[in-house]
């Protein structure tokens, strides 16, 4: 099962839903179409089954960040570089984020377990702000889903907007030297966000 999942994480990552075939699927796990459908129903279902793992995948690394006995501004740091870090080294799970909002949701929205899957995610953003707050270390009035946001946005867009970006601006933005600078950028310019005014 766990074959079945990889295969077809590379194969709706690189093709996309309407692109992708259980049969080439099927052959490259060595299994059957019909074991296929026997578990995951459809190839929606498989589809979903693959974007639910890859959440769960990343939440679960997430967890074991032990951000809770951090200060909060490290906390936020290895949160922000692990979320950096995360969506550079797993182009697929971005690539399956940005078919699935082409699909505007419609796929995750079946979904029984996404909300639980990523509850957590914001609960730790909300314990370390608050604790930086009573710290005095974080200024007041953020939420902690903007805070997401923001490090979603920064992070995302450094892995899927890379090809179009280096294109357009004749950047090598891929060398280890950019990367290093951008991560370093992306996690500062957090920390600046929610430090409290020196």
């Amino acid at each position: 099962m766990a074959n079945i999942l990889e295969v077809a994480t590379h194969e709706f990552s690189e093709k996309g839903l309407a692109g992708s075939r259980i049969d080439d699927i099927a052959a490259a796990t060595h299994t059957s179409k019909r074991m296929i459908y026997y578990y995951f129903g459809s190839k929606e279902g498989l589809y979903l089954a693959v974007l639910e793992e890859s959440y769960r995948r990343m939440r679960s690394k997430e967890s074991a960040l032990h951000l809770e006995d951090l200060p909060p501004e490290e906390a936020l740091r290895r949160l922000v570089a692990y979320t950096f870090d995360h969506h550079l080294s797993n182009e697929p799970f971005i690539r399956l984020v940005m078919s699935e909002n082409i699909h505007r949701g419609q796929y995750l929205a079946q979904s029984r377990f996404i909300q639980d899957l990523n509850v957590p995610a914001i609960s730790a953003i909300e314990q370390l702000y608050e604790r930086g707050v009573a710290m005095g270390a974080f200024r007041h009035g953020l939420q902690p889903l903007d805070i997401h946001w923001m490090i979603s946005a920064l992070a995302v867009f450094n892995v899927s907007n890379r090809h179009t970006f280096d294109i357009i601006f004749k950047d090598n933005s891929q060398s280890l030297e950019a990367i290093a600078h951008r991560r370093a950028t992306v996690v500062d310019m957090l920390v600046r966000f929610l430090r409290t005014a020196d």
